[in-house]
């Protein structure tokens, strides 16, 4: 199953912005693989004295980006899980601002956070193995909106990849 086979009627528009940082051709196993590495050797390249730099007041730092990829990826691996389940459930929205505070991510090292990601990472690609493609068809409610359990997923690898050209563009 590639980006490709996903349908834009899957999903609310505004997820968008993140899969479509995606290549059409990409799998959706693989794309989880691949930014893994992406990730660990992107935040790994950041230079020290930038960890705890936000590019302008009120932005986040790299060590919280790196903490907002994290948690974003744990909300939306629980809707992905959820609507393979075929859960109908709706599921809430999240406030990204307000996890930000408590993680506390500035006082902890990049390898602190980085071996937090690849612990929910691993996660992650554990739990795609033992979906179907049929489970990753069924779709739910989320924040509001439709969504697939494909498209959850491919959020949250297309969601690093913004936020990486973001520290590149901004911070780097």
């Amino acid at each position: 199953m590639t980006k490709n086979d996903l349908s834009k009627t899957e999903f609310d528009q505004y997820y968008w912005r993140y899969i479509n940082k995606l290549s059409n051709t990409i799998k959706l196993r693989e794309s989880f693989a691949i930014g893994k590495d992406s990730v660990v050797g992107f935040f790994r390249s950041v230079p020290k004295e930038k960890h705890n730099h936000a590019y302008e007041e009120g932005k986040w730092t790299c060590k919280e980006i790196l903490q907002h990829l994290i948690d974003t990826e744990r909300i939306f691996q629980y809707r992905c899980f959820r609507i393979a389940r075929n859960d109908k459930t709706e599921l809430a929205g999240f406030d990204q601002n307000i996890y930000m505070a408590p993680s506390m991510a500035n006082s902890k090292s990049i390898e602190e956070l980085i071996a937090e990601f690849i612990v929910v990472r691993d996660s992650s690609i554990s739990l795609l193995n033992s979906l179907s493609d049929a489970d990753f068809k069924n779709t739910g409610m989320a924040n509001g909106g439709k969504m697939s359990a494909r498209a959850a997923a491919f959020t949250i690898t297309g969601h690093e990849i913004w936020h990486m050209e973001i520290v590149s563009n901004k911070y780097l």
